[in-house]
């Protein structure tokens, strides 16, 4: 049996907030958005081009899952993106506002820089060594 991981969900306030996040700031694309019912969405991102790993936007309902809005991880790295050119894609960010916590600089696994999505999870984007 061959596996992999097709999508993961993050919990957002607000759908709409969060998917013009992913889409106008981040340049992802909106994979999915249906409608379910009574308020609830089935909302799917990828980074565009890619046609892996996605991340379903999913409404926080109740203390426990509005508390975890901007705290998937506890304060660490909870998503890693890889590109093939970081100053580029940092530029790029930073012209749309995306705030960014640690500059691009020089790591064990490549150049590394760490942003935030509108709630304050945290991201790696990450140009690989060869």
């Amino acid at each position: 049996m061959t596996q992999r991981i097709a999508q993961f969900a993050v919990t957002v306030r607000d759908y709409d907030e969060a998917l013009a996040f992913y889409v106008e700031k981040l340049g992802f694309e909106c994979v999915e958005d249906t409608d379910l019912g009574n308020g609830k969405r089935w909302v799917r991102v990828r980074p565009s081009g890619s046609t892996e790993c996605g991340i379903l936007l999913a409404r926080a309902v109740g203390e426990t899952q509005i508390a975890s809005v901007g705290n998937q991880a506890g304060g660490r790295v909870f998503i890693f993106v890889e590109t093939d050119n970081i100053q580029r894609d940092y530029r790029r960010l930073k012209e749309r506002g995306v705030v960014f916590v640690r500059e691009p600089a020089e790591g064990p696994h490549g150049i590394v820089a760490v942003f935030e999505d509108l709630y304050g999870n945290r991201f790696d984007l990450i140009e690989p060594r060869p």
